[in-house]
């Protein structure tokens, strides 16, 4: 999931519920966050959290 600094924790809530288990939280490279929003809103998207 891609989310921006505002519903990391959200994010973060919701991969706990679904897996189970910790998230690896990655920061998304400036050079590619213009073209990537947030999956939970319209801002560019800062963190991907996943396995």
């Amino acid at each position: 999931m891609k989310c921006c600094e505002e519903h990391i924790e959200i994010a973060i809530d919701m991969f706990v519920d679904e897996k189970q288990t910790a998230p690896n939280i990655q920061k998304i490279k400036e050079n590619h966050s213009l073209s990537t929003t947030c999956d939970l809103c319209e801002k560019p998207a800062v963190y991907i959290v996943g396995s």
